[in-house]
């Protein structure tokens, strides 16, 4: 199977304004996402990506479009990555947010979390899922088990979608951190996907191309069962 790039979007205009935008029309990047998304191509350039996915918000578009035009792709957009539906607590202020009980659940208890109006947390993640899946295996098709591909998208989406590669309960996906423009980094086997960069703002990623021999197994990394070849 192929390898997925995870992008969350640059930083927009909602981020740090203390609304919760959601699936709000209008949200585009603020100057410093701009910024980020255009070193986006000097921090990719020794990774060969053979195709891109992304959310149909704006935010993700804006962020894709200078790597899109450096490398002449096109991004296949797919529903299934956009943000989470909060339904009515969408363009509500965070600090209002936090005096509702439902807070606390997404907070320690994500998994039931349900927002009203909305969609659920675990639905978020079942989507996520299987969008992901179903695109590694159609570029993996195409273009072989060592394709590296993109897939741009939303913090909790993101998070999600970390948390079931890594194997931790989506209770627990709060511990992870995805930062705007952040790259994460997963590459699918048969049996089971290697997460290889989680939050990486800058690292240099050619690493992750995996090499002709190991296109269908472990990452050279993986351990062996028991930990240890020794006694």
């Amino acid at each position: 199977m192929a390898t997925v790039i995870l992008l969350r979007h640059a930083r927009s205009t909602a981020n740090g304004s203390g609304v919760l935008a959601g699936r709000q029309p209008g949200v585009a990047l603020a100057d410093q996402g701009v910024a980020q998304a255009g070193r986006l191509v000097e921090r990719l350039a020794g990774v060969p990506v053979d195709a891109v996915v992304t959310s149909p918000l704006e935010r993700c578009r804006e962020t894709l479009a200078p790597l899109l035009a450096a490398r002449g792709l096109e991004a296949a957009v797919e529903p299934e990555l956009a943000e989470v539906e909060y339904g009515e607590w969408t363009g509500r202020a965070i600090r209002d947010l936090l005096e509702e009980p439902l807070w606390q659940v997404v907070q320690q208890h994500p998994s039931a979390a349900v927002f009203p109006g909305g969609e659920g947390l675990a639905a978020v993640q079942a989507r996520a899922v299987a969008a992901i899946r179903a695109h590694d295996a159609r570029i993996t098709q195409e273009f072989g088990p060592r394709a590296v591909w993109v897939a741009c998208s939303h913090g909790d989406v993101i998070k999600a979608l970390l948390a079931d590669a890594l194997g931790v309960h989506l209770d627990g996906f709060q511990r992870i951190v995805v930062d705007p423009a952040s790259l994460s980094v997963v590459q699918y086997t048969q049996t089971r996907p290697f997460v290889l960069r989680v939050n990486d703002n800058g690292g240099d990623l050619s690493g992750v191309v995996p090499p002709p021999e190991k296109a269908d197994t472990a990452p050279s990394s993986d351990a062996v069962v028991g930990g240890s070849t020794g006694a």
